[in-house]
């Protein structure tokens, strides 16, 4: 804008319309248009220096937020190496709980074999060597629900050691329900 008064005011000293009071009008125009110029400008400039605190300001608060970063990662790394410390000690303590355990539970095991040991020492020895002496004629029977070798005998009017003999049974306590047994003599 004022570019083209400041023109205006040439155009006319160089067409001879150069009276001084003309010139005074043109000039103080011309200085009018650069005063409303150079205020614009002001504004201008402050709107910057406000844009550029406020730039400042955010910059500011990046920086703080980098430092929170910061310190959440700093939290992150306590944390995981507290658990990682906790999870060692659970591991230990487990550790310590299953080995008091199976000592328990072996000492367990060994007296309960112990106790077997002793059960087959103090049991009767197994009959292996059978007798042919028992009569060779008889019946079959097959062995029921509660039945016992003495059971058995007094049901068929059998000897107990014939039955066992007869059956070549070396364990007298382990007939089997289902299992046929011949009765010598038996009625």
């Amino acid at each position: 804008m004022w570019k083209s008064l400041l023109v205006g005011g040439l155009v006319s000293a160089a067409f001879g319309q150069g009276s001084p009071q003309v010139e005074l009008a043109n000039l103080r125009e011309d200085v009018r248009g650069l005063t409303q110029r150079v205020g614009e400008m002001s504004l201008r400039l402050e709107q910057l220096e406000r844009e550029n605190a406020e730039l400042r300001h955010s910059a500011g608060n990046s920086d703080r937020q980098r430092v929170t970063l910061v310190q959440v990662n700093d939290a992150i790394a306590d944390a995981s190496a507290k658990l990682k410390a906790s999870i060692a000690t659970a591991k230990t303590e487990t550790l310590q709980v299953v080995s008091t355990q199976l000592e328990k539970l072996g000492k367990q095991t060994n007296a309960a074999l112990d106790s077997v040991s002793k059960a087959q020492a103090t049991r009767p020895a197994v009959q292996t060597n059978f007798s042919e002496d028992y009569a060779k004629d008889g019946v079959s029977y097959t062995v029921q629900k509660g039945d016992s070798i003495a059971v058995i005998a007094k049901k068929t009017g059998a000897k107990q050691q014939d039955i066992i003999n007869a059956n070549k049974i070396s364990d007298p306590s382990r007939i089997v329900v289902g299992q046929t047994l011949f009765i010598p003599g038996g009625k």
